[in-house]
C-alpha cells in the first residue's frame, strides 16, 4: 500500500502563525470547533486573539478571558524540541488527513517519532484493561496481520490489548495517542513501550500541553484521536460500560467501520463488544474480515484540502460589522437546553450564516454556549 500522496495539499505554518495558533487554541474557551469558526471569521490566529476580549465582552462574559502569552507558547514550543517533538497543524503535511475530516479535529497535534505513518492508513484496537490471555493473543493476531498487510495500528498505550497491539505492530507501524502531554504517558509501566514506538517505526501524537498529566476526562478525547486517524476500530473484550465503547461510539459517528470480537456471554469482558455486535458492528473471527471490508476504504483520496487554513502573511482577513443587540437578543432567545442545528437557528431567526457563526462565537468565548456532537449547540447549564 502505498502512502506516496503523503502531503498533497498540505502547506506549512510559518513559525509566527504557529505561535499564534498555540496561543489562540491555548487560551480560554478555545476548543477546536470555536478555533476553526475564530480562523474562518477572521482569517488569522493573530486577529482572532486581538478579537477576543471583545468577543467574549460581547457574548456576556463578565471577566476577562485569559489569553496565552507569546512567551507560554515559545516556551512550550521549546519544550516540544527539547523533547524530540514538534506541532503539526491541520493544514500542514504528515497531519492523519483521516483526523483532518473530522468535527472538532485539534488544530495542532503534538508529534513525536515517524510523522509520515500519520499518513498512512490505520486500523484502530481497543479492548480490556485487564485483558484475558486469548484476547491479547487475538489482539495481537489481528496487528501483526493488519499491519503486515500495509496499515498502521493506532491505540491508546493502555493496559492489556492497547499493549498488546501495539507490540505486534512495533515492526509494521504503530501509533500511540496519549491522554496527556507526549512527556506525561499513563500508565507508566508502559513508558519504555512509548519508548520503543518513538524510536523506532512508531509514532506518539497528543493534542494536550506539555507537563498535562491525564485525568479522566482527558481520555475520552484521547479515544477521539483513536477513532479520527483510524478508518476503521476492533473492539477486542470491551466491559458493558468502558472507553473501548466510548470509542466505538466515536468510531460510529465519524463514520468509521466497527469491528467486535465475539465473547463469552459468562465474561464480563465480552459484555461491550457483544453488545456492539446487536448493534451491527461487524462479526470478526480473523484478520481477513477486517482486511476485506477496510479495502475499498483504503483507496479512497482522503488528501483533500484542509478546512482550518490561514492566508498568506501579508492577505488580510475579511470581517464585517459586529450584530447588534437586538440580533443577540434573538439568538439566545432561540437556543435553550436543547442541542439543536446552527441551520435551524439561521433559519428561525432569519439572520445571515455569518452573524449567527459570529454570535455563537461571543457566547461560545463567554462560556454561555455548549457545543455537541454533529455540531450541534445549546445554552450551557445556568443560563
Amino acid at each position: 500500500m502505498s502512502n506516496a500522496g503523503a502531503g498533497r495539499n498540505g502547506i506549512a505554518l510559518t513559525e509566527r502563525q504557529r505561535i499564534a495558533w498555540l496561543r489562540l487554541i491555548r487560551s480560554d474557551n478555545v476548543g477546536p470547533a470555536t478555533f476553526r469558526d475564530l480562523i474562518n471569521q477572521f482569517g488569522s490566529a493573530e486577529t482572532a486573539i486581538e478579537l477576543l476580549p471583545e468577543l467574549s465582552r460581547r457574548g456576556g462574559s463578565t471577566r476577562a478571558i485569559r489569553i496565552a502569552s507569546v512567551a507560554e507558547a515559545e516556551k512550550e514550543l521549546a519544550s516540544a524540541h527539547h523533547f524530540g517533538a514538534r506541532f503539526l497543524g491541520i493544514g500542514e503535511p504528515g497531519y492523519p488527513p483521516a483526523l483532518r475530516q473530522i468535527d472538532g479535529a485539534p488544530p495542532l497535534l503534538a508529534v513525536k517519532g515517524n510523522p509520515a505513518l500519520g499518513t498512512v492508513p490505520s486500523l484502530g484496537i481497543v479492548g480490556s484493561r485487564n485483558a484475558s490471555i486469548s484476547g491479547t493473543k487475538f489482539a495481537a493476531m489481528i496487528a501483526r496481520d493488519v499491519g503486515h498487510a500495509g496499515y498502521s495500528i493506532i491505540s491508546g498505550l493502555a493496559r492489556g490489548i492497547d499493549t498488546a497491539a501495539h507490540r505486534a505492530s512495533l515492526g509494521t507501524g504503530t501509533i500511540a495517542a496519549l491522554a496527556g502531554g507526549l512527556d506525561q504517558p499513563y500508565p507508566p509501566e508502559n513508558v519504555g513501550l512509548l519508548e520503543e514506538i518513538t524510536e523506532g517505526n512508531g509514532l506518539a501524537i497528543s493534542e494536550m500541553p506539555f507537563g498535562w498529566e491525564p485525568r479522566a476526562r482527558d481520555f475520552p478525547r484521547r479515544n477521539r484521536l483513536i477513532a479520527g486517524v483510524s478508518l476503521g476500530l476492533a473492539v477486542v473484550e470491551a466491559a458493558a460500560r468502558s472507553g473501548s465503547l466510548i470509542t466505538a461510539r466515536y468510531a460510529a459517528d465519524f463514520g468509521r467501520l466497527v469491528f467486535a470480537v465475539p465473547g463469552s456471554p459468562l465474561d464480563p469482558r465480552c459484555h461491550g463488544t457483544n453488545g456492539l455486535l446487536k448493534d451491527g458492528a461487524i462479526v470478526t473471527t480473523e484478520p481477513q474480515d477486517i482486511l476485506q471490508a477496510l479495502a475499498p476504504l483504503s483507496r479512497i483520496d482522503l488528501f483533500t484540502p484542509p478546512r482550518v487554513e490561514e492566508p498568506g502573511e501579508h492577505d488580510a482577513g475579511t470581517t464585517e460589522a459586529p450584530p447588534n443587540e437586538r440580533d443577540r437578543v434573538r439568538i439566545t432567545d432561540a437556543l435553550g437546553p436543547t442541542p439543536v442545528e446552527i441551520d435551524d437557528i439561521i433559519r428561525h431567526t432569519g439572520l445571515s450564516a455569518s452573524a449567527v457563526y459570529l454570535l455563537l462565537l461571543e457566547l461560545d468565548l463567554a462560556g454561555r454556549l455548549h457545543r455537541h456532537a454533529g455540531g450541534l449547540v445549546s445554552l450551557s447549564s445556568g443560563e
